[in-house]
C-alpha cells in the first residue's frame, strides 16, 4: 500500500469509529423504544415501567396546571401595572 493512501486512509478510520458508534448507539435505543413499545401494548409490563408510563402519562396534566396558575399570575400582575400606570396618569387632586 502507498504511503500517500494510508496517510488519507487513517484519519478517515480514525473520525469514521465515532461516527459508527453514534449510529449504532442510535440503532439500539430505537431497538429499545421498539421493544418496551411492544411490551406496552402486549400489557407485560413489570411493575416500576408500568408506574413510570402511569407518571408520564400524568405529567401534562400536571403541566397544564402549572401553566394555567402561572397565566393567572401573569394577568394579576398585568392588572397591576395597568392600575399602576392609570394612577399615574390621572391629574392630582389640589394641584
Amino acid at each position: 500500500m502507498d504511503k500517500h493512501a494510508l496517510a488519507i486512509l487513517i484519519p478517515i478510520i480514525a473520525l469514521s469509529i465515532p461516527v459508527v458508534a453514534i449510529v449504532f448507539s442510535g440503532w439500539q435505543k430505537v431497538a429499545r423504544i421498539r421493544l418496551e413499545d411492544a411490551r406496552i401494548r402486549a400489557g407485560s409490563l413489570d411493575g416500576s415501567a408500568a408506574a413510570e408510563l402511569t407518571s408520564l402519562r400524568e405529567e401534562p396534566g400536571e403541566v397544564r396546571r402549572e401553566l394555567a396558575e402561572v397565566h393567572e399570575r401573569l394577568d394579576f400582575a398585568e392588572r397591576l401595572l395597568t392600575q399602576a400606570r392609570e394612577t399615574e396618569r390621572l391629574p392630582h387632586e389640589g394641584r
